[in-house]
């Protein structure tokens, strides 16, 4: 089956700065317009999962409540690192989605954005495939397509790197359907693959992946936001289902 769909993600805000320092004047602007569905979107069925304040969508893996690392800050959904971790998940389980948001990193940072996890495993990783999040430039594993800023973490790598600059938003796009799972990053398409099929059951028997019978096995499960240790933000997080 092949997914056809618009690319278009959203508005992105260049510039970067520090988290102590006072969001620019664009910065602030780009934020209130953020966390809004719009009417297009509204009409097709889209839900926002982050208003810009309220983590209610969300809990911490294996947990009832959110991590204190994670919280809404200046319309970001931010993670600070040594506060209280933990990977974020909805509280909601979904099939088939198509999900849409934001994210940006400081100098090396990695995250990575979940979906099918179950928590009868030790780790979110462990039954959930993942989009990896990450500073190509700056984190080595920037340096292996596989594990670069939108791939298919550890088996399918993008052609080329879209990222933008650190402190920049990026665009992202996920839509699964079935088996078949399609990523996008600031409207490229840069992985698709088919999960089961003798392509990927080949791909995880040779990765670290096959030592966890759970992993991509779930048609139903939570969506994540990893935490790897390092500050991350994601915003204008909406899903529809398919």
């Amino acid at each position: 089956m092949v997914i056809s769909v618009s690319t278009a993600c959203g508005q992105a805000e260049a510039g970067s700065r520090t988290e102590d320092t006072p969001p620019a004047a664009a910065d602030i602007e780009s934020q209130a317009a953020a966390n809004r569905l719009s009417a297009d979107e509204a009409a097709e069925g889209f839900e926002l999962l982050f208003d810009g304040e309220s983590l209610e969508a969300w809990r911490g893996f294996q947990m009832d409540d959110v991590p204190a690392g994670w919280s809404g800050k200046e319309g970001a959904l931010a993670f600070t690192p040594g506060v209280g971790g933990g990977t974020l998940i909805t509280r909601d389980t979904y099939t088939d989605f198509d999900l849409r948001l934001e994210w940006k990193v400081g100098e090396a940072g990695n995250s990575g954005i979940f979906f099918g996890i179950v928590e009868s495993t030790e780790s979110a990783f462990q039954s959930g495939p993942e989009m990896q999040v990450l500073d190509n430039a700056g984190h080595y594993d920037g340096g292996n397509p596989l594990t670069s800023a939108g791939s298919n973490y550890g088996l399918h790598a993008p052609p080329e790197d879209v990222t933008r600059p650190v402190g920049e938003w990026n665009e992202v796009r996920i839509v699964r359907h079935g088996n078949q799972v399609v990523h996008w990053l600031n409207g490229v398409q840069v992985v698709e693959y088919e999960i089961a099929s003798p392509e990927w059951e080949a791909l995880v028997a040779g990765s670290k992946f096959i030592q966890w019978p759970d992993y991509g096995r779930h048609h139903e499960g939570h969506l994540g936001l990893q935490d790897h240790g390092d500050p991350v933000w994601y915003r204008n997080i909406r899903i529809r289902r398919l």
